[in-house]
């Protein structure tokens, strides 16, 4: 040690003795970085791959559906089309065609009515009125709309139409379907009506506005995301029933698309891809465009609440 330099002492000389016992060994730092990066790269194949299947096999029905009515001669395959208008033109030439998609819109604007007007009542008087049993009533009125079903109710259904005058008509279809449909439309309807805050109704009750005011500028206002999704539900159930109009409804000319879709096929029973791909495709529109509508204006929610 040179005369002028500090002294170093045991705690200053101990780290500098020690160091090189506890430094640690790490690993190649371009060999790490090249394993997670293909190990990245890998994973974003995979799930890629995965998507790309899953797009494709639910993709190619509908692709076939948009290119099969302008197809001269469809197939099952799915392949470039010989372009034509005539399957729109032989369609037309069936006398059922138009009248069974005025037939749809009629039971199912009827059905989606009577189901929403009717959830929405019984919704909020289950919400608001504290009735002995009330989960339990829900719960078994779901349960019993999933297992018993319209297929399996369908003779006693069809005993009471005929009691009640019922059959051939669309009043029949629309209140089978209807009821059908209320119980799981009730149960989705409460969870909006118990989102809403009450003090909002306190306050218009203090002003004198009647249960049924109440209901209508108040309520319905605040739980429209509900109703929408109710009603487009109600709307897809009904366009695609088939069994109950079959049953009930006797006449050609008040049968729906669903039952006259059933009726284009050879007398061999061979389906004419051409006439049922293009009806399907004007079958499938008006529920597609009425989707697209209340999805953007509304959104699809089958839950409620608003923040408070």
């Amino acid at each position: 040690m040179t005369r002028g330099e500090p002294e170093e002492s045991a705690e200053t000389r101990r780290p500098k003795r020690d160091e090189g016992r506890h430094r640690r060994v790490e690993p190649p730092a371009g060999r790490a970085g090249g394993t997670a990066m293909t190990r990245h790269v890998l994973g974003t194949i995979g799930r890629a791959t995965f998507l790309a299947v899953v797009l494709g096999f639910f993709s190619l029905p509908l692709l076939w559906l948009a290119s099969a009515p302008f197809d001269a001669h469809p197939s099952i395959t799915t392949s470039l089309p010989e372009f034509t208008f005539g399957n729109f033109r032989s369609l037309l030439d069936n006398p059922y065609v138009v009248s069974s998609l005025r037939n749809s819109l009629l039971q199912a604007a009827g059905s989606a009515v009577l189901v929403v007007v009717l959830a929405a009542l019984a919704a909020y008087a289950l919400s608001r009125v504290r009735v002995p049993g009330r989960d339990a009533l829900l719960y078994v009125l779901l349960l019993l709309s999933s297992v018993v079903t319209g297929t399996a109710a369908m003779v006693p259904l069809f005993e009471l139409a005929t009691r009640l005058n019922l059959i051939d008509t669309h009043l029949g279809v629309v209140l089978t379907l209807s009821g059908g449909l209320l119980p799981a439309a009730i149960f989705i309807l409460k969870d909006f009506m118990d989102g809403t805050p009450t003090s909002y109704e306190e306050s218009a009750r203090v002003f004198g506005a009647s249960p049924l005011q109440i209901l209508r500028h108040i309520v319905i206002p605040l739980v429209r995301p509900g109703l929408a999704t109710i009603a487009v539900w109600a709307v897809a159930n009904v366009w695609g029933s088939f069994l109950q109009p079959f049953i009930l409804l006797r006449d050609p000319d008040k049968a729906p698309g669903a039952v006259i879709l059933y009726t284009l096929y050879t007398e061999g029973g061979a389906p004419r891809l051409d006439l049922i791909s293009t009806f399907s495709l004007l079958y499938s529109l008006p529920v597609v465009v009425m989707y697209v509508f209340v999805s953007r204006r509304y959104g699809f929610r089958f839950h409620g609440g608003i923040k408070r």
